[in-house]
């Protein structure tokens, strides 16, 4: 059955089969003009529309927003400013009453300089995860193929439209948008679970997923792999051996400026192989050779402290040699009350 192990191989990188995707903060979706992405991140299916991921980068600050809604603007940000800040806010956004919304219109960047340092200097929240609990922006899965059909299908292509639905030559791709909703985030573990909603279920069904493996592996365990953006390309996946060469019982401490410092721990793996800066949320995979497939067993967390590099270089150095990763353990019965719920 050796080549059917290389077929899964072969699967886990495809289009077409792979279950890794990535994982975007988007805002002004429905203007193809104003159409922002940021936050790129991956992202794994592990079935039933729900995904995995890291949690860190919910609490990273966006700096600025794209639009905002009146209640929030004239509710959280107006009451704050001084009369020239008042003036400078009023010169970079305006005022869409239609759609009740104010949307960044400068194209100075002084401006968005100013704004920047201004939002900060009345402590606006400007973290992802606040973001998206006041709808400024929105989540969604990015699934990209080289032909214009959504996994071959001309059927299931029909529920896309040109907001969800759109060609981006310069990367000879055709790119569809899956709203994606944040279920919960379980900082300590640096794990954060979401789930597709408001989309057709012959979608979800149709998107390539992978099953969990809880079992905490031994350091000598083989046909263990990591699953991730290729080197130099988002667009690219990349399947490389991977080794578990030991065991944490992490501590570290994520500095926070709005909510306040939080702590990572728990169990980790201390795992050796190349892993591409960048690469937060991708799985670890387990060959379970009794059932001749690829099993999700832990998820990259975090660069590993004591890097070991190129010329004592960090900045710009991407062929770090060891990461930590969070075994799916470590919130099994969290994530199992979620998936038998459906």
């Amino acid at each position: 059955m050796k080549n059917h192990k290389l077929l899964k191989q072969l699967e886990l990188t495809h289009e077409q089969t792979s279950p890794l995707f990535r994982i975007m903060f988007t805002q002004n979706i429905e203007d193809s003009q104003r159409r922002h992405f940021e936050n790129n991140i991956c992202a794994f299916h592990i079935g039933q529309g729900y995904f995995l991921t890291v949690a860190h980068n919910l609490k990273t600050e966006a700096k600025i927003f794209r639009s905002i809604s009146t209640e929030v603007f004239e509710r959280d940000i107006l009451p704050y400013l001084n009369n020239p800040q008042r003036q400078l806010f009023e010169n970079s956004f305006y005022l869409n009453t239609e759609k009740q919304r104010y949307y960044w219109s400068s194209n100075n960047p002084n401006d968005y300089t100013a704004v920047v340092d201004t939002l900060k200097q009345i402590r606006f929240d400007t973290r992802w995860v606040t973001f998206l609990e006041k709808k400024i922006c929105q989540t969604h899965l990015i699934v990209q193929f080289k032909e214009p059909l959504f996994y071959q299908n001309q059927e299931l292509t029909t529920h896309f439209d040109a907001t969800t639905h759109f060609a981006e030559p310069a990367i000879n791709r055709h790119t569809f948008l899956i709203e994606v909703a944040l279920v919960e985030a379980f900082y300590g573990d640096d794990i954060a679970l979401y789930r597709i909603i408001n989309t057709p279920r012959e979608i979800v069904a149709a998107i390539p997923a992978v099953k969990m493996n809880f079992n905490i592996l031994p350091d000598n365990q083989e046909g263990y792999y990591c699953l991730q953006s290729s080197p130099t390309s988002e667009v690219g996946k990349l399947l490389n051996k991977a080794q578990i060469d030991g065991f944490t019982e992490h501590f570290s401490i994520f500095p926070e400026r709005i909510g306040g410092n939080y702590v990572l721990e728990g169990l980790r793996y201390l795992i050796k192989g190349y892993f591409r800066f960048g690469s937060s949320g991708a799985p670890y995979l387990v060959y379970n050779k009794e059932q001749y497939e690829f099993e999700v067993n832990a998820i990259q967390s975090e660069a590993c402290p004591i890097q070991l590099s190129i010329d004592n270089k960090r900045d710009g150095n991407f062929q770090y040699v060891n990461a930590i990763a969070t075994p799916l353990q470590n919130i099994q019965e969290k994530l199992e009350v979620y998936l038998n719920q459906n």
